[in-house]
């Protein structure tokens, strides 16, 4: 069997897919007038609980196809492993860098780096550092210990950062989201904790090979079908997987969505199965798809990933501190935070808009970053030998 060298449209469609989805939560959390938490059922709705819910998929899709490109880029770009690891390990250090300025920046709208944020970029930094270690080992090692990752770390969850036998501050980066103090008056909020990420990128890198099979189609089906399968024997039972059991609701279907409300920060081990599971799914469907009107768009969000990534938070923030001003209302809550309260929380519900007017302007973000995304990737396209344009 031949390896392709071709970049996989059915990668950079679904890429492009979750990043959509991305942007539709994070056009939520500063437009919308609800003061609850989406996933919170003796509070939410099931409009809300599903907006929310749907937008689970992007972290672990985030992850995991960075690893699976990582391994392609062997093939694609003809990278020994100590190339791959040098470049793994300069992006890596380069979205850190991204995270602790442009990115916390975009979320905050303040310069006061008193405090500092981890989130989903500072997570796939250093994923990218660890791989960069990792891939020197036997592709069997590595998939080994991103299993014990992914299906390990649930067995510490009655470990907290009080009563971990390792230093407060290192259990908060690796095990439990958290806030502590890195220097007197200076403080790190980790919301992305790195041992299961980390996994989840070795993980996708082990499963780089099976990209290049002419048969994957139905591969990929039947593995996110097994996922799914995983997640079902581990769940009703609950037996394993996830700090939180479900438990019958009101009604069926806010029992539904008990079983499927898992935790996010860290990912667990139920988590990752359903969303790598629904992921597999749809990278099975993207392959060999010809309807334009999805193929198109989702393949240029998808070859500018970070591009999308940066301008939608200065977008969605700035939208929402325009229409605050516009509406001669208080713009203090979108432009200062602290440790405590490090990210723009609606103070109350006249700041913002029911569901419907939130997926409108999430729509219209959508439109107006696609032209954007569209130059980007023919500049990139244009210029191949602009090596750092590769790091966007």
């Amino acid at each position: 069997m031949k390896p392709t060298l071709q970049r996989l449209e059915s990668i950079d469609m679904m890429r492009g897919l979750v990043m959509v989805l991305m942007a539709l939560d994070h056009t939520r959390d500063y437009f919308s007038n609800a003061m609850f938490n989406p996933v919170d059922l003796s509070r939410t709705d099931a409009a809300y609980f599903l907006t929310r819910w749907i937008t689970h998929l992007c972290a672990p899709t985030f992850m995991l196809l960075a690893g699976a490109g990582a391994f392609l880029s062997t093939s694609r770009k003809n990278l020994t492993q100590r190339h791959l690891s040098a470049y793994l390990a300069s992006r890596g250090l380069w979205l850190i860098v991204l995270e602790l300025t442009l990115v916390r920046f975009g979320w905050t709208f303040n310069w006061d780096y008193s405090y500092a944020l981890g989130q989903v970029i500072w997570a796939l930094g250093w994923s990218m550092l660890a791989l960069a270690a990792l891939v020197f080992l036997p592709r069997r090692a590595i998939a080994l210990f991103a299993v014990l990752l992914i299906a390990g770390h649930n067995a510490f969850d009655g470990i907290h950062a009080g009563n971990s036998p390792l230093p407060r501050w290192l259990w908060i980066l690796l095990h439990e989201p958290g806030t502590f103090e890195f220097w007197p008056g200076r403080s790190f909020d980790s919301l992305y904790p790195l041992i299961p990420w980390i996994g989840v990128m070795a993980a996708g890198y082990c499963l780089g090979p099976l990209f290049l099979e002419p048969n994957r189609k139905p591969v990929l089906f039947r593995l996110g079908l097994l996922c799914l399968a995983l997640f079902l024997s581990l769940r009703l039972g609950n037996f394993y997987g996830d700090p939180h059991a479900w438990a019958p609701q009101k009604n069926a279907l806010f029992t539904l969505f008990s079983i499927l409300n898992f935790e996010k920060y860290p990912p667990s081990l139920l988590y990752l199965l359903v969303t790598a599971g629904l992921m597999f799914i749809g990278l099975s469907l993207f392959e060999g798809l010809k309807l334009e009107l999805i193929r198109r768009p989702l393949l240029t969000v998808g070859k500018a990933p970070l591009f999308f990534y940066l301008l939608h938070i200065y977008l969605i923030h700035g939208a929402a501190l325009a229409v605050t001003r516009y509406r001669q209302l208080p713009i203090n809550w979108l432009m200062t935070g602290s440790a405590a309260t490090p990210y723009p929380e609606i103070p109350s519900p006249e700041f913002g808009y029911d569901l419907p007017v939130v997926y409108g302007v999430w729509l219209a973000v959508l439109l107006l970053l696609y032209p954007c995304c569209y130059a980007f990737v023919r500049i990139k396209r244009r210029y191949p030998h602009l090596v750092w344009l590769s790091y966007l």
